[in-house]
């Protein structure tokens, strides 16, 4: 059994799941302007999404990260050329407009970003005309600006990231001279400095999206020139090495939206071919298998260049529990435990059948 700081984590975590349900985040994009909106689904069901709020700013580009209470979306662009290092957050079991955060160290946008319970890292991005190495962190319970956090090996624009509950991982992306990257690279959450080197994709890649359970990490479509793809690759975050392809999306698309329940993996909009089109789609996998993706629903409105997504139940807070956090007690039990005798037993006995 964890300490008893582990069991209150889980507690809560378990009580924002039952009343707030496992909801996914989709916010931003454009279609073909600049979009405010954010979605919502519960991801546990099928459906289609439900207007949760406004963003601050209408903006495209963005990375998104989220605890068991908070999603908070770093960055992006409001308006060609204008990149952004505003931060907007919400409380994700209500529903409503975003407030501002913070700001990011840089102006940036094609950024990602991911988390565990405490803390939200954002990495890399597109500052015109340089792409930018930078990471930045936060911690999501305490609103102000981001701190700096180390750097990635190659400057790229739209990495994929997800995490566990210690590791972030950064994936693919763009490089200025070079194009699409096949790298995968990887910190610790809980300390500050520069990526290590993972392994790789099964192909170069950039503007794909990230998603988890508490250990595996799956990176879901993107862009490998001249086309946008459909594969869904896998690593396990706690190793190292090379993803492996393990499934499709419905659909081929880049700079989508995607959020998880740690079971469940599920993905969001995003630009489609030819570039002039923008997807409406929601589908969804089950992580430890793969497979093609499932059709989930609709968002409210179509739209591309999305900001990465949010949920309150994601691989990041699973504190290396597969599946969805326990449940609270039930039942109507009495829990007896210390005294005046040295022994630790700690009993329960149930009050009624």
């Amino acid at each position: 059994m964890g300490n008893i700081w582990d069991i209150k984590a889980r507690y809560k975590a378990a009580m924002n799941s039952e009343i707030g349900g496992q909801r996914g985040l989709f916010a931003g994009g454009t279609n073909p302007s600049y979009d405010n909106t954010i979605d919502y689904v519960n991801i546990s069901s099928t459906g289609d999404a439900t207007d949760f709020g406004d963003l601050v700013v209408a903006k495209k580009d963005g990375g998104g990260c989220s605890s068991h209470t908070r999603a908070i979306w770093g960055g992006g662009s409001t308006s060609a050329p204008t990149e952004v290092a505003t931060m907007d957050y919400v409380t994700i079991v209500t529903t409503g407009n975003a407030a501002d955060f913070g700001d990011l160290t840089d102006d940036r946008r094609a950024i990602s970003a991911a988390a565990n319970s405490v803390r939200g890292i954002w990495a890399g991005g597109y500052d015109a005309p340089s792409r930018i190495d930078v990471i930045d962190y936060a911690t999501i319970a305490s609103t102000g600006n981001a701190i700096d956090f180390g750097n990635l090996a190659t400057a790229v624009s739209g990495p994929a990231m997800t995490a566990s509950p210690t590791r972030a991982i950064m994936a693919g992306g763009y490089s200025h001279p070079g194009g699409e990257v096949n790298t995968i690279q990887y910190v610790e959450i809980a300390t500050t400095g520069n990526t290590v080197d993972f392994g790789d994709l099964t192909s170069t890649l950039e503007s794909a999206q990230g998603l988890s359970s508490s250990t595996r990490g799956v990176v879901c479509g993107g862009y490998d020139a001249p086309v946008k793809i459909t594969t869904l690759q896998y690593v396990d975050i706690a190793s190292q090495g090379n993803a492996i392809d393990y499934g499709d999306l419905s659909v081929a698309r880049m700079v989508l939206s995607t959020s998880s329940n740690s079971v469940r993996g599920v993905c969001a909009g995003g630009s489609l071919n030819p570039d002039s089109s923008d997807s409406n789609t929601i589908d969804y996998f089950t992580i430890s298998n793969g497979g093609t993706a499932l059709d989930f629903g609709d968002l409210t409105v179509a739209r591309g260049n999305l900001s990465s997504g949010a949920s309150n139940t994601h691989g990041g807070l699973n504190e290396g529990y597969q599946g969805t956090r326990p449940d609270p007690i039930t039942g109507q039990r009495a829990l007896l435990f210390g005294g005046i005798d040295s022994k630790p037993a700690l009993e329960f006995f149930t009050i009624s059948g």
